[in-house]
């Protein structure tokens, strides 16, 4: 979990979260879409079942300039290029027609190839601020496609080679004759129909131009495609996006119903809006793929509304049981606060669709050895917390005896100079509402994950302190661990625990016992967990909200190993947003690396602090708490 622990270093590439955010806002914005998220890949696609556009990785490892410009130039091809104004139905008869051609790789490449510069010329017209982007894109492309002309000609993949030269054709202009490996094929004819790219309207149109230029090569090349440029991705081009979802069919005849996308845009709409409909609390049924015919009720019997209700059945739901209450704000005062996992669907961002929960409490039970230990470090902390109570009352009894002077109505003051001095004098003044509390409420989230095996004893120190000062401020807070089962953690479902320590409602118990109960397990999902103990905060009615993170590195977790950097930095985003303040303590038995910091940095801005050991964490933790304090003391 560890970032700089990690044995491969020279494949540990940082992700440029803010980046990858502004990317996804802009996308966002040319595809008119909330929903569209943003990723990279090896080439650029489209993702419809997660909302995903994919950038691609091309672009790594040049100039800062060129990478904005040609991530750009990505985004406008995908967000305001294909998105909408490629036409699925034309290039499924033309992909239908190509099956029978000798090189239909070949074919596909082409029609996508005619397709980006005819977006590209398109998009450029109306939008003239893409222009910078787009030149820098064929240049940078333009550089590629003549060494992998070379290349490709060098090994005899023949087709490859060939959409290198036309791509060049294409962006540069036919200045130059023909590499010596198309010798065999009729270049004149060729490059003369590819003149045509610069007429093209319509989808239609760029595959009937592909298909005449496959015509003229068909006998000549002996190979396919070996080394594809562009793809729609796996779920357009396996088929399963074509003309049918099997997910809305219940029965066959609905198939003959079913209307075709003919946009990529109404594709992602469509996922998009069925996985909304999936929200909420409804029964859930599994139905399977593929089932033909009536079902066989040859066993059933009739109704009867005299019968007795012999057996009572709970329903599985995405609802909680507590009538009224959303998933996250379950009765937090049992012992067993949910029997049944709880789905988070969508709710949580797309990395967490399969994420399910359960929300416990921690146990009381107290051990000789804790209860001793629990006792050393109170007797220890009690004269800091004793200052730090002190301080926050003063401030408090300082801002309720402070004036507000040179006020139009009002207490009259005892300076009326002003009457005299002043041509519209405001000599009234009036004392400040009293402020016995603070108007404030904190959320602390603590990882649970396996790497904190070594920090437990003196997490649970830092967690002490921060449950002691703001009991005795009667301010309110919550305390949990967060985990993920990592050996039951599958594609179909992860499972992940919150462990609840102490509740907002339980200002002045005493959770000193069920701190000292915490315990390391597997993996943390920090993004999931950020945005469930947020939705905890925004329903409180404090004007100061605070939500504090203790972890020691980065996300871990089934299939959140990379974007799970990215997903934390946008919960952060989301939180802050929402007037919740984030702040992230690094846990640490050494000082924290600049590769550490830079991490950190990243997902949670500059609201981030890091220990240089593990005995300072209770240091590091008063420090937060009182900046904090004073924040909402003002």
């Amino acid at each position: 979990m560890d970032k700089v622990s990690r044995f491969i270093q020279f494949n540990d590439e940082s992700v440029e979260t803010r980046k990858i955010l502004l990317y996804e806002r802009i996308a966002q914005s040319l595809a008119n879409a909330p929903f569209v998220k943003i990723t990279e890949r090896q080439l650029i696609e489209y993702q419809p079942k997660d909302a995903t556009l994919a950038m691609s990785v091309f672009w790594r490892h040049r100039s800062e300039q060129v990478t904005h410009l040609g991530r750009l130039s990505d985004i406008y091809l995908l967000a305001a290029g294909f998105y909408r104004h490629f036409d699925l139905a034309a290039w499924r008869a033309f992909t239908s027609d190509m099956k029978s051609s000798h090189h239909p790789k070949l074919a596909g490449q082409l029609l996508m190839m005619l397709e980006e510069f005819r977006l590209m010329e398109s998009i450029q017209k109306t939008r003239v601020g893409t222009q910078k982007a787009f030149t820098v894109r064929s240049e940078v492309y333009a550089e590629f496609h003549r060494d992998r002309l070379l290349s490709n000609a060098q090994r005899g993949f023949v087709s490859d080679a060939l959409v290198n030269q036309l791509f060049l054709d294409i962006h540069m202009g036919m200045t130059a004759s023909p590499h010596d490996a198309f010798n065999h094929l009729p270049m004149d004819r060729i490059r003369q129909f590819i003149q045509q790219a610069y007429e093209l309207e319509t989808t239609k149109q760029s595959g009937f131009l592909a298909k005449r230029i496959i015509e003229l090569v068909e006998e000549q090349l002996t190979g396919d495609i070996i080394l594809p440029l562009y793809t729609f991705g796996e779920s357009f081009e396996d088929g399963s996006m074509m003309n049918t979802d099997v997910r809305a069919m219940s029965d066959p005849k609905d198939l003959e119903d079913q209307e075709v996308k003919e946009t990529i845009e109404e594709e992602f709409r469509t996922w998009h809006q069925e996985t909304d409909d999936e929200k909420g609390t409804h029964l859930e049924f599994e139905l399977q793929q593929g089932t033909q015919g009536a079902a066989d009720a040859s066993d059933s019997s009739p109704g009867d509304d005299n019968a007795e209700v012999q057996q009572f059945g709970m329903g599985k739901s995405e609802g909680n049981d507590k009538e009224g209450l959303p998933n996250n704000e379950a009765d937090l005062t049992g012992d067993r606060i949910e029997e049944r996992p709880l789905k988070a669907g969508s709710d949580y961002g797309p990395a967490h669709t399969h994420v399910t929960f359960r929300i416990t409490k921690m146990p009381t039970r107290e051990e000789a050895t804790s209860a001793k230990t629990l006792s050393e470090w109170r007797n220890n902390h009690l004269p800091i917390v004793r200052a730090l109570v002190t301080e926050m009352k003063k401030r408090l009894e300082r801002k309720k005896q402070q004036k507000r002077e040179n006020l139009t109505k009002g207490r009259l003051s005892s300076k009326l100079t002003t009457m005299l001095t002043e041509e519209r004098p405001k000599p009234f003044y009036r004392k400040q509402a009293p402020s016995p509390e603070l108007d404030a409420v904190f959320g602390l989230l603590v990882d649970g994950s396996a790497s904190m095996i070594d920090k437990v004893e003196e997490t649970k120190e830092a967690v002490v302190l921060f449950h002691d000062v703001l009991r005795k401020l009667h301010v309110s807070h919550e305390i949990t661990s967060y985990y993920e089962d990592a050996f039951e953690a599958t594609k179909e479902e992860q499972p992940n625990f919150f462990e609840v320590m102490h509740t907002f409602e339980e200002t002045q118990i005493d959770s000193g016992p069920a701190i000292m109960n915490f315990e390391a397990h597997e993996d943390n999902r920090d993004g999931f967990a950020i945005r469930w103990m947020a939705n905890r905060l925004a329903g409180r009615n404090e004007q100061h909200k605070f939500l504090l993170v203790f972890s020691d590195g980065e996300p871990s977790a089934f299939g959140y190993d990379r974007n799970g950097i990215v997903d934390t930095a946008e919960a952060v985003w989301e939180t802050e947003k929402r007037g919740i303040s984030v702040v992230h303590l690094f846990l640490s038995s050494q000082q924290p690396t600049e590769e550490q910091k830079e991490l950190f940095a990243t997902m949670f801005g500059n609201k981030t602090a890091a220990s240089d050991s593990v005995e300072e964490f209770a240091g590091q933790t008063l420090r937060i708490l009182r900046k904090l304090l004073a924040i909402a003391a003002q």
